[in-house]
């Protein structure tokens, strides 16, 4: 190794291929590199949030990425500011020291900014500059907040995770639902290019049925137990919803920035109260953690009922459907309701979805010069 302890600091808002570059070239140089994710309070990606998305892409063993909170204005020409930066940046390196964790002096600095020099000048270091045109990776986090989906291809998966846009199909048994979320994901997917990778997300509930059904029946030696003989918990609810929800997570980390899903815990929490005729709180908990950006209800008007032998019936389609309609308005959820044959149902979905995705994404303003 060239140098004993290298230092990357950095906003990493949010962190790209570029940032992964640099980092690899301090591991490759260094035998300890840390990494400093220096986060103003006003930035709205949270500090740890980018920190755990760095360590999952950067699993070197001498390689510590460390969160830092710095709300310290920006001006490369005040040394008093200058100061102030790298007291926040050794406050982080020290609190690794006061964990037991030992922290030798930095003797090189790796950055591919212009202020690199004066930063590794401030640690007595060496500065190695990585890259600083940025030919091999041309991408920024500016550029990236900027436009999210022109860079797609810089992002590593926690963060496709992240920014992935999610479109919610929901509606009442035989409505359409999986028919309508397999047809605007293939659309979008046809549109080439960045969405050439976009999916969908089937329902996981009917798996996690039938499932339960086949357990009761070995549990019981009776074959012939069927739906009418399942006896459902709270419990069965918060499993299908969190299952479902580590399934969009993983089709959104190597997806396009659009994913389709087939119904998501909040309507999961919607036939809790069906079943149970009560509340689902651990399961809006999950409902809370996993934004989503527009829900599309299909209406059950002139969609034949389909019975499959896994449904409740016709007659009840109706009230879900309604149930559906009445908490999304209630929780202010942006929604729309799709209507007619086939075609014209997609059609109104793409429109909803092109209009949702030309909102853009919304980041906070960093600290600027």
């Amino acid at each position: 190794m060239t140098y004993a302890h290298g230092l990357v600091i950095g906003k990493f808002y949010p962190p790209h291929t570029g940032h992964r570059h640099l980092i690899d070239a301090a591991a490759a140089a260094c035998a300890r590199v840390s990494v400093v994710v220096a986060a103003s309070s006003v930035e709205s990606i949270p500090l740890p949030l980018r920190t755990a998305w760095l360590r999952e892409t950067h699993e070197q063993p001498h390689v510590e990425i460390i969160p830092a909170v710095d709300d310290v204005e920006i001006d490369y020409e005040s040394d008093e500011i200058w100061s102030a930066h790298v007291a926040a940046f050794r406050a982080g390196l020290a609190m690794r020291s006061g964990l037991g964790v030992p922290v030798p002096p930095v003797d090189a600095v790796f950055s591919s900014e212009a202020y690199g020099p004066e930063l590794a000048k401030r640690f007595s270091a060496v500065h190695v500059a990585v890259d600083p045109p940025r030919d091999r990776f041309p991408v920024s986090g500016t550029a990236v907040r900027d436009d999210p989906v022109g860079n797609w291809e810089f992002l590593a998966p926690p963060v496709r995770a992240y920014l992935a846009r999610r479109v919610v199909v929901v509606g009442a048994e035989s409505t359409g639902t999986t028919t309508l979320a397999r047809a605007l994901a293939a659309h979008y997917a046809g549109r080439g290019g960045v969405w050439a990778t976009t999916r969908w997300v089937p329902e996981y509930g009917r798996t996690f049925t039938e499932e339960k059904l086949a357990a009761a029946r070995r549990a019981s030696g009776d074959p012939s137990l069927w739906l009418d003989d399942l006896v459902w918990e709270s419990a069965d609810f918060t499993r299908i919803a969190e299952h479902h929800a580590a399934l969009e997570d993983a089709a959104a980390r190597s997806g396009s920035p659009l994913l389709v899903c087939d119904t998501d815990a909040f309507a999961t929490a919607v036939w809790h109260e069906r079943y149970l005729g009560a509340p689902a709180p651990e399961v809006e908990a999950v409902h809370e953690r996993n934004p989503h950006h527009l829900w599309i209800l299909t209406d059950p008007e002139g969609v034949p009922f389909e019975q499959d032998g896994w449904r409740d019936g016709e007659s009840i389609r109706s009230w879900m459907s309604g149930r559906f309609e009445e908490e999304l308005r209630k929780r202010g959820l942006p929604h729309i309701t799709v209507t007619g044959p086939h075609e014209h149902r997609l059609a109104t979905a793409v429109t909803a979805t092109d209009a949702m995705l030309a909102e853009g994404w919304s980041f906070n303003t960093p600290l600027t010069p």
